[in-house]
């Protein structure tokens, strides 16, 4: 499997079976989006599957993105709201999940930060006001995630 978690102390478990996560013993990583960090529970690079455990400091704003397949999210502290898209204004907060269906469009913030547990999969498409396509590393959309088959949501 070519699916990854972190490495060391911050991993254990039964290889080939089962694979324990400790993101307590973990750092946070800075994102492309300010006030965004994110510590990596799973990921698999050839189909784009992710687990992360997501920070979010008070305002912090994911730009204008659509999610390609199936997206969920639980949410731990604080609240995550939709700013701008044909949910304005839902509003998710502590201990509710909301999950969003393939081709949803729209632009998140959190007005007083948060910790939640986002599930993609496929990495979500951010669209640029000089019109390019990215992923959440910036790199090109189509590119690097355009040849999977999506058949899967």
């Amino acid at each position: 499997m070519d699916a990854v978690t972190p490495k060391g102390q911050a991993q254990a478990g039964v290889e080939g079976h089962s694979h324990v996560v400790r993101p307590a013993e973990m750092e946070w990583q800075k994102t492309s989006f300010a006030g965004c960090e994110a510590k990596p529970l799973y990921f698999d690079p050839k189909t784009g599957i992710a687990t992360l455990l997501m920070k979010f400091e008070p305002g912090a704003v994911l730009p204008d993105h659509e999610h390609v397949l199936v997206e969920q999210t639980y949410v731990i502290s604080g609240k995550l709201v939709d700013k701008e898209g044909a949910a304005e204004g839902l509003t998710v907060g502590p201990g509710e999940f909301v999950w969003r269906e393939p081709g949803s469009r729209h632009v998140a913030w959190t007005p007083e930060g948060g910790l939640m547990v986002a599930m993609f999969q496929i990495p979500n498409k951010f669209y640029s006001k000089d019109g390019r396509v990215t992923d959440q590393h910036g790199r090109d959309w189509d590119e690097i995630w355009g040849q999977i088959g999506l058949g899967r949501g």
